[in-house]
């Protein structure tokens, strides 16, 4: 017996040979264009890069100035346990070792307020995926900062732990924000060469902001009124007028404008990110980001944070999560209280201030360094790895040295914290940036990386819990021998690296998407040979999508134009 109308399956919509065909020819036609931007980006050199794609470097570094700010900010708090000043203001009478008045804030309070912005930017982090691929990078950033404009006004006018407990709670969503947000950005309005360059200076910012902050700091330590610590605090409100308006006439991502549905603006987003009149450049990387888009979609279901934890995307939110693990376990979360670790090492506040401000500047000078051994090819995996050999045998030998309580033994520290903050740098703190944003699918680009933030969050909220009684001496007073702890940390942080890292240098995102489908191990994404412009049936069906999309797109704006 026959099935009835209502039970039949719908019928396939019908189309002509000339639309067939020319429906062939357009699909064709994208995945040509999308093959010769790829291929133009293997051959493209550094240089190269740099010259046809000056306005790319210039707002992916403006948009990462607002890394500048978060660091300032946030290497105020770790640095004020140590400032005189401010230990008065806020902290506790104390008799030292030499039987002298001190203040001290005390072990609790330390943990409270390192901790208080840690767990609100694991909160940030988690609905920047949501905000942020909603409303853009632009809408978001522009709102961030004013967010954290009125946030200012709790640090500057505190008069109690408790006040600053509450800002540090406040900024914390704004951090958490800006961690991930500049650099999924530079990721992808960077060109492949510039891609590690730009992806890095996140970190170069880093070092900026904290330079900046540190000396500001060194220059006031001897006021002895609470200026001493206020006008520091009153000089975040510089921050954010640049910073809005960079995001009021940046460009948009072209890879989120596609994702969106809104290919024309893409076109546009690219034409000011490139300079010159290249509009053969320009249709060919708009068909590149169609097609890479449209290949995610064969493989994955949706977009939302379940999607993390499915399928070939599993692997890559544990590579992202680890990557991020890595920078807070293989000993950087000691240097975040580096000034007060060195106090409680033996210096004076004036030299604990001065190694420090020595320390952040090999922050920044590290990044620099790195880009040169980018530059040279040598891959993101082995700086990874032999980062963390060298830092742990470094950690060792301050644990070692901290055992001899002499003046000479505390210089020894302090040098040897110097030549552990040179490794980390141009190694795991640098190339971290580049690894989380290089490795996501495009599609969870956001996601992924906002939880790979919140990981690392939620690893330094439990680490600052405990490190603050490391070292304080009315806690458990391991001083120097702290090192000891984290140089078996990164001891496990060697041994992920090794089997679970891939190396992502020279490839695009579409050849990173056709590794990890094709499950190559870690060790061999570089040896393995993909053709990923195949022509097949999930090919020819993800890119007539891609083409639907565009097409839906163009009339919406065609109709709006006309009407208006």
């Amino acid at each position: 017996m026959s099935k009835t109308t209502t039970d039949a399956a719908p019928a396939a919509p019908h189309y002509t040979d000339e639309k067939m065909q020319s429906e062939s020819e357009r699909v064709e036609q994208l995945i040509l264009q999308a093959e010769l931007a790829t291929k133009s980006q293997h051959k493209m050199t550094l240089f190269q890069g740099l010259r046809q794609y000056p306005k790319a470097c210039f707002w992916s570094m403006m948009i990462s100035v607002a890394v500048i700010m978060e660091a300032f900010d946030m290497v105020l708090t770790g640095n004020f346990y140590a400032y005189p000043s401010f230990r008065k203001r806020f902290g506790e009478m104390h008799i030292d070792k030499n039987g002298e008045v001190d203040y001290q804030i005390p072990a609790r309070w330390m943990a409270g307020l390192g901790n208080a912005a840690g767990v609100t930017a694991i909160i940030g982090v988690i609905l920047n995926g949501w905000i942020a691929e909603r409303f853009g990078y632009r809408r978001t950033m522009l709102v961030t900062l004013i967010w954290m404009c009125g946030v200012f006004f709790l640090f500057f006018f505190a008069n109690s732990l408790g006040m600053l407990l509450a800002a540090q709670f406040l900024v914390g969503f704004a951090w958490g924000i800006f961690q991930t947000l500049t650099t999924t950005y530079a990721a992808e309005v960077a060109p492949l060469p510039l891609r590690g360059i730009l992806t890095t200076w996140v970190n170069a910012c880093w070092g900026i902001g904290q330079l900046i902050g540190i000396g500001m700091l060194r220059g006031l330590l001897r006021r002895t009124d609470d200026w001493g610590w206020r006008i520091p605090y009153a000089v975040q409100w510089v921050w954010p007028i640049p910073l809005i308006l960079t995001a009021i006439f940046a460009p948009e991502s072209p890879w989120w404008l596609v994702r969106r549905g809104r290919p024309e603006e893409a076109r546009r987003s690219l034409q000011r990110l490139y300079s010159g009149d290249q509009q053969e450049e320009v249709n060919n990387a708009l068909a590149m980001i169609e097609h890479t888009i449209a290949m995610e979609r064969q493989a994955t279901a949706g977009a939302s944070y379940k999607e993390l934890f499915r399928g070939t995307n599993l692997r890559r939110t544990e590579i992202v999560c680890g990557a991020w693990a890595v920078q807070q376990m293989c000993g950087s979360s000691l240097m975040g209280s580096a000034t007060y670790f060195l106090e409680q090492a033996g210096f004076s506040p004036e030299n604990a201030f001065s190694m420090t401000m020595g320390q952040y500047a090999i922050n920044t000078g590290g990044t620099f360094i790195s880009w040169v051994l980018i530059g040279m090819g040598i891959g993101r995996r082995s700086m990874y790895l032999y980062g963390c050999v060298w830092m742990c045998a470094v950690l060792i030998i301050i644990g070692g040295v901290s055992t001899i309580n002499t003046t000479a033994s505390s210089w020894a520290v302090g040098c040897m914290l110097l030549i552990w903050s040179v490794c980390y740098q141009f190694t795991v703190g640098t190339v971290c940036y580049s690894l989380v944003a290089e490795l996501p699918s495009r599609r969870l680009a956001i996601k992924t990386i906002n939880l790979g933030r919140g990981f690392y969050n939620v690893v330094g909220v439990i680490n600052g819990s405990y490190s603050s009684y490391m070292l304080n001496p009315t806690a458990w007073n391991w001083g120097g021998k702290t090192a000891f702890y984290w140089a078996g940390t990164c001891s496990l942080c060697i041994l992920w690296i090794y089997f679970r890292l891939p190396e992502p240098k020279g490839l695009t995102f579409h050849e990173l998407n056709a590794r990890f489908v094709a499950k190559v191990p870690a060790r061999k994404f570089q040896s393995v040979d993909i053709d990923v412009f195949e022509r097949n049936d999930n090919t020819i069906a993800g890119v007539h999508d891609a083409i639907d999309k565009q097409d839906v797109e163009r009339e919406h704006i065609e109709n709006n134009t006309t009407k208006a």
